[in-house]
């Protein structure tokens, strides 16, 4: 066995920045064929064409089950199939909870929850018809741990985890094994707005000494979809310099 995804079909969500750019970049680095979607769909357009490798971009909100049905249609009429799919996107709007408005609670849990159950449910389709699929989803550590302001994050990433483990008994029958990523404090666009003392104080409580990068997830993500794990679901793998152990 090895890391080789040559001919595979992946499908990322929130492509075209931080996390899910550097899977989206890993992905094509192991040969796979590479279909990426975003709320803008230039920019994922324009995204797709620097991957090269034949990748392309889509416009989808992923809260919404129309536009997701249409995504998944049109990326396997694109492609032939979705091999792997990666629920990557997500974004906050933190506050304290007795400051978050009712439609910042909605919004963070159509994109970060309700996005990944219908983009399963609707990828997962042919994966299940193929016998042979992976789905990845990107939780948090602060929906293992919580964190101040943030509740309706920490709730829908703590919610990725329950529902990464309940569909993968629904689908491991048909070898589709559907797994979690559980990054810590990655350097990227949305860590980039925390104060230099709230950076100072992270890195004080991260064994490793560093904030994680992109690619430390991008890697996870990789082998999780790779043959390396042919034997691994329903887990969540914690990637995040040893902060939470």
């Amino acid at each position: 066995m090895k890391l080789d995804l040559s001919g595979k079909v992946a499908l990322v969500t929130g492509g075209t920045r931080g996390i899910g750019h550097s899977i989206c970049r890993a992905l094509v680095g192991a040969g796979a064929h590479v279909a990426l979607c975003a709320r803008d769909g230039s920019k994922a357009e324009q995204v797709a064409g620097a991957l090269g490798h034949g990748a392309r971009g889509y416009a989808c909100d992923v809260g919404l089950a129309a536009q997701v049905e249409a995504l998944v249609d049109g990326v396997e009429k694109d492609f032939g199939r979705i091999d792997i799919l990666v629920n990557n996107a997500g974004f906050t709007r933190d506050n304290l909870v007795f400051r978050i408005k009712e439609t910042d609670w909605d919004s963070v849990l159509d994109t970060n929850l309700k996005g990944a159950f219908l983009m399963t449910k609707y990828a997962a389709r042919g994966m299940i018809k193929r016998r042979w699929g992976r789905v990845v989803n990107i939780s948090s550590v602060v929906g293992i741990n919580g964190n101040k302001g943030q509740s309706n994050y920490a709730a829908s990433k703590a919610g990725l985890v329950g529902f990464t483990k309940a569909v993968a008994k629904d689908l491991a029958s048909r070898n589709v094994l559907v797994n979690a990523v559980a990054p810590g404090y990655i350097d990227t666009e949305l860590t980039s707005g925390i104060s230099a003392e709230a950076k100072q104080y992270l890195l004080d409580n991260i064994p490793l000494g560093r904030l994680g990068e992109a690619t430390d997830i991008a890697s996870a993500v990789l082998f999780l979809a790779s043959d390396l794990a042919s034997y691994i679901t329903g887990q969540v793998l914690v990637v995040d310099g040893g902060m939470v152990m």
